[in-house]
């Protein structure tokens, strides 16, 4: 006799009522008799909203990616916004990405708003994910939804809910909709489509939107130098490919070489273990194609085309990955330098990032007379920035996780503008005689050398997320006093409110929203972050490091990382 946990088995019920397909119920059943441990994992929960809206592994269930739970999802939503904005048109945008069902679960989601009498706009074909932010501005939507997993492996998809500004949900409307959702029952869902009012839109929004790009992402780079510059190109089998080609040539970028064994969407990615650009083997081919190619500056993006990853040559001509915090701290810097040079600045503009980045972001606003604002993980608090600041101009901003946004015209990471931003900064740097290396090293020197140093750690399912959270228990209860020879000097502990001052044994209120983080502050300035990923069954710590020597700092760099890394006992 195989034994279901009586709670899962009345969840696991609900799903063999006739609301449910026969295939449904025939798979559950199956399920029941043959395979225990995946019933438990597919029902012990429903899938939550994390920093980028809902996630998980497709299949049937309370805690997959299904129709069902789409659709509960999108019901919810609904409710919501007829209660938010009452006796008023409410039109919806929807896009999606590369993914296997991603088409299949937009058209549910269109069915599900319309058929609550809301007006869809559609994509066709699949889009890239900033795109569908600009197409919520565009097009005056209440809200917008993207069907997509990012980076995840091949066997997740997910759902990521915008607003009307065109930013993801946050605090308090996301813990709102989540509570109309929870007090609704499947049978509650209305999956009858009005196909009247589904719309499809694709080249109107594209045309405005690679227009947009190309004015917010150039910055006076003569011909001469786009011509002079090799780009190769990699959308690692997303949504990409559909844009960024086309916004490098408007842009005058004529001199680009795509991987063309990547080029085509695929919700398998043959090609890569992992389509994320924070990974070097997912660049792989990519950076092959470079050295045949003698060129430049490399740049792959993720899936949804909402991360890029950059690789540039050396001073030795070879290619280097950039990690994530250092494309972020040079995009800062020229754009600064760039709305220096137009006496555009003020004092009344700001640059943002996140508490888990670099803390060099913060030094160079500082140099520039900008002010800076810092977030939580997400792009979405970096997007509530922009709408928290309205007398404040917002100029750029970025995370470690390989994302960046550059002026207002989009509301989350966008690797199209941020693709063609990148090529604006190694043209220029080639045509004056250097390089984007070089103009890293030049920050370098002027700032101090900072490093960061990323460990994720995966563990999968229930029994993961209960080691997850012992871990994150261990390191809450028992604080280090000093790290890799350093002594502590602060606590920021995000999830109480509250940051701690060793020095003078004071506790204060932290100025964020509650939040599963742990940061130590030691006197030598390093900075290590521990904090369970809201989308991957995964824990993340996060390490940056600097140096004031010049000579051999790579190594002093390094051995810091590698002290600290021992010490959390993590790899």
């Amino acid at each position: 006799m195989i034994y279901v946990d009586p709670k899962i088995l009345d969840r696991v019920n609900q799903w063999l009522t006739p609301f449910f397909d026969e295939k449904t119920q025939h798979e559950i059943k199956e399920m029941i008799a043959y395979d225990p441990e995946g019933l438990e994992d597919s029902f012990y929960k429903n899938l939550e909203f994390g920093t980028g809206g809902m996630r998980g592994i497709m299949g049937l269930g309370d805690n997959r990616i299904n129709k069902y739970t789409l659709g509960k999802n999108t019901q919810g939503l609904s409710n919501y916004l007829k209660k938010q904005f009452p006796n008023q048109e409410i039109k919806v945008a929807i896009a999606y990405d590369c993914r296997h069902n991603s088409k299949e679960f937009a058209k549910v989601v269109a069915d599900v708003f319309s058929a609550n009498s809301i007006k869809v706009f559609l994509f066709s074909e699949l889009r890239p994910t900033p795109e569908l932010s600009f197409a919520v501005k565009l097009l005056d939507c209440k809200a917008g939804i993207v069907l997509t997993a990012s980076h995840n492996p091949p066997e997740y998809n997910g759902y990521k809910v915008y607003w009307e500004d065109g930013g993801q949900l946050v605090p308090p409307q996301d813990g709102e909709i989540i509570a109309e959702i929870n007090s609704l029952n499947y049978e509650d869902i209305k999956f009858e489509a009005n196909e009247n009012l589904i719309q499809l839109i694709d080249s109107e929004v594209d045309e405005a939107f690679a227009k947009a790009s190309v004015e917010n992402g150039t910055f006076n780079t003569s011909q001469e130098a786009k011509d002079n510059l090799k780009i190769v190109f990699t959308s690692l089998h997303g949504t990409s490919i559909t844009m960024i080609p086309k916004v490098l040539e408007q842009a005058g970028y004529k001199n680009v070489s795509i991987v063309e064994e990547q080029a085509e969407p695929n919700g398998d990615f043959p090609t890569v273990k992992s389509p994320n650009p924070e990974e070097p083997a997912a660049l792989k081919m990519a950076l092959e194609l470079a050295e045949k190619e003698n060129a430049d500056i490399v740049i792959g993006t993720d899936p949804d085309c909402d991360r890029l990853g950059v690789a540039v040559r050396n001073d030795n001509n070879e290619m280097v990955l950039l990690n994530g915090n250092q494309t972020m701290v040079l995009m800062t810097h020229f754009l600064l330098e760039q709305w220096q040079k137009a006496g555009k600045l003020n004092g009344n503009q700001f640059v943002a990032s996140t508490i888990v980045s670099t803390p060099m972001v913060e030094k160079v606003a500082e140099h520039f007379n900008v002010k800076y604002l810092e977030g939580l993980t997400g792009f979405k608090w970096i997007a509530k920035m922009i709408k928290d600041y309205p007398e404040l101009e917002f100029i750029g901003g970025g995370e470690e996780s390989f994302g960046y946004l550059v002026g207002d015209f989009v509301r989350d990471k966008d690797a199209v503008t941020a693709t063609l931003l990148a090529c604006e900064i190694a043209a220029q740097k080639k045509h004056a005689g250097s390089s984007m290396f070089q103009y890293l090293n030049e920050v370098y020197n002027e700032y101090g050398n900072y490093r960061e140093h990323l460990i994720s750690i995966t563990k999968k399912g229930k029994q993961g997320a209960a080691e997850i959270s012992a871990m994150m228990k261990k390191l809450r209860e028992n604080p280090f006093k000093e790290i890799a020879g350093s002594k502590v000097i602060r606590m920021d502990d995000v999830l109480k409110g509250e940051t701690t001052d060793f020095t003078n044994q004071k506790t204060l209120a932290l100025n964020l929203p509650k939040s599963n983080v742990l940061i130590y502050y030691t006197e030598d300035g390093s900075k290590i972050a521990a904090r369970p990923s809201g989308t991957e069954p995964k824990i993340k710590f996060y390490i940056s490091v600097n140096t004031s020597e010049k000579d051999n700092f790579e190594a002093v760099l390094q051995k810091k990382i590698d002290a600290i890394a021992a010490q959390l006992n993590v790899s």
